[in-house]
């Protein structure tokens, strides 16, 4: 029987590798057939913003990666609404398609989880 998995992602893309950490992660857990959803929330809405250019910290740009996601049955993508506003962003200014949701909405999310994640 599959379990509903969450991974949160609270961190900026760089500087770190809590970010690729989440999205192999993901990747796993939908390899065997888990039910996983992602959040972003905090800094970590900055995974997802368009046009990003990372040649000045020679890394990879890998936000890209989250367009595969749709080909892995993960289509449950979750972006709090306060977090977007308080940088300035919009979901038209994410890479992918999301569900911007309220900070209590994704808790109540969270809440329906057999296992939630924080990256």
């Amino acid at each position: 029987m599959a379990k509903k998995f969450m991974l949160v992602n609270r961190k900026a893309p760089y500087g770190t590798i809590y970010a690729l950490e989440s999205l192999e992660v993901v990747l796993i857990a939908a390899a065997f057939e888990q039910e996983v959803s992602l959040a972003f929330i905090d800094d970590g809405v900055y995974q997802l913003k368009k046009g990003m250019v990372t040649k000045g910290i020679e890394m990879k740009n890998f936000s890209p990666t989250y367009r595969a996601l749709e080909d892995y049955d993960i289509d449950k993508l979750y972006v709090e609404s306060e977090s977007l506003a308080a940088r300035g962003l919009s979901a038209e200014d994410l890479v992918v398609p999301v569900q911007v949701v309220s900070a209590r909405e994704l808790a109540e999310l969270m809440e329906q989880q057999d296992i939630v994640l924080s990256f």
